[in-house]
């Protein structure tokens, strides 16, 4: 027993060594996340029980007001228009950018010539950037822009597209699902190069159409990947700024008809100077993006656990 005490202290020092050495190499992602996750965090939570401005000085001295600024936003018809904006919004990109994905990826998965190609056309607008796109669509939709020309040809007068308060934010859901659906599809066709081809050629031996092998094998197969598309397609939507800010020039016009809840969140922190407001906002979000990913899980249930 007594030869066996240097070998027992070797090991454990070994293990402590270890184990310092383990907390040293996560120790810049410990500092990142702190610096730059959960301390902004706590902060923005604290900050929207506060009435505080950039120009008031230390947050610390910043008025408390509890409540105040949540039970605001919900009176707030702006912050409610925002709201009913972006959840139309993502009503409608969410569901049709599925959709359109899962339907190229079906196709760019099939044994059609170019297969390559059409996964790259699909993919390109994806990595384009997304004021770059915003342009684009700008340049198409304006009154002297590509489709008023070619209207023009057939004697139709040109038309401000971008200043009707009712297809302003349809061309922006328009712009959306164009240039994300190659995230999705290639998502979609991890999952489909998953299915073992055993399960179709079983299918196709007894006598199951192409319909039905999409139906009751591909769809099933596919639900933990429909899950996490719909999680991130959600989350994507209703964060959406970027295309809003560069369409509306930053005010959600035309009478707010393209005003978002993240871009609202913008104009009240960085434009008006209320943070305490524009923090509230923002955990008002995050509540209702939470309740909506607990309500998918509960949805597809077991499926989604691997």
């Amino acid at each position: 027993m007594k030869g066996k005490g240097p070998t027992q202290n070797t090991f454990k020092k070994a293990k402590i060594r270890e184990a310092i050495d383990g907390w040293l190499f996560s120790l810049p992602f410990v500092i990142s996340a702190l610096v730059f996750f959960i301390g902004p965090l706590i902060v923005a939570f604290l900050l929207s029980f506060k009435q505080y401005s950039f120009l008031d000085g230390s947050i610390l001295d910043a008025e408390w007001v509890g409540f105040s600024n949540y039970i605001r936003a919900f009176k707030d018809p702006v912050f409610r228009k925002a709201l009913l904006n972006t959840t139309i919004y993502a009503i409608g990109v969410v569901p049709t950018q599925l959709v359109i994905a899962l339907a190229l990826a079906l196709v760019v998965n099939s044994k059609i010539k170019g297969k390559t190609f059409f996964r790259t056309a699909y993919y390109i607008p994806t990595i384009t950037s997304t004021v770059a796109v915003a342009i684009m669509f700008m340049f198409l939709f304006k009154s002297d822009g590509v489709l008023n020309k070619f209207l023009g040809l057939f004697g139709v007068n040109p038309y401000t597209w971008y200043d009707n308060i009712y297809l302003a934010l349809p061309l922006i859901m328009l712009m959306a699902i164009w240039s994300s659906i190659g995230l999705y599809m290639i998502i979609f066709l991890a999952g489909l190069q998953d299915i073992p081809d055993s399960l179709y050629e079983a299918a196709s031996i007894d006598g199951a159409s192409k319909w039905q092998q999409l139906i009751y094998i591909t769809i099933p197969m596919l639900k933990p990947t429909i899950f996490f598309n719909l999680v991130v397609s959600l989350i994507g939507a209703y964060q959406i700024f970027d295309q809003a800010y560069v369409i509306s020039d930053g005010n959600g016009g035309p009478l707010n008809s393209t005003m978002t809840v993240v871009l609202y969140l913008y104009k009240m922190g960085f434009d008006e100077f209320d943070m305490g407001y524009a923090c509230a906002i923002g955990f008002i979000l995050f509540v209702i993006i939470f309740i909506l990913t607990l309500i998918q899980k509960k949805f597809f249930g077991e499926e989604t656990k691997m």
